[in-house]
């Protein structure tokens, strides 16, 4: 298959208790990520992280899935 370059947006509720699950999986997933950015917005009460990715649908898929699974979680991808 061939690898895309995309976009996933992730928001995190609860910091303390999802952040750390969510880098443990992107970790995981490192070899298909190109950039991060997180921004914390306190006031909010939620956290934003960017990332850029290439990789193929299905790992893209995996990445997504894994994390949307996670409670106060919440994921959207973008692939060109």
């Amino acid at each position: 298959m061939d690898k895309r370059l995309g976009i996933i947006g992730i928001t995190i509720k609860d910091r303390y208790k999802s952040a750390p699950l969510v880098n443990r999986t992107l970790s995981e997933h490192g070899d298909i990520i190109v950039g991060r950015m997180g921004l914390p917005f306190r006031d909010k009460g939620v956290n934003v992280i960017g990332i850029i990715i290439e990789a193929t649908t299905d790992e893209v898929g995996a990445l997504t899935g894994q994390l949307g699974m996670l409670q106060g979680v919440k994921v959207k991808s973008l692939l060109v």
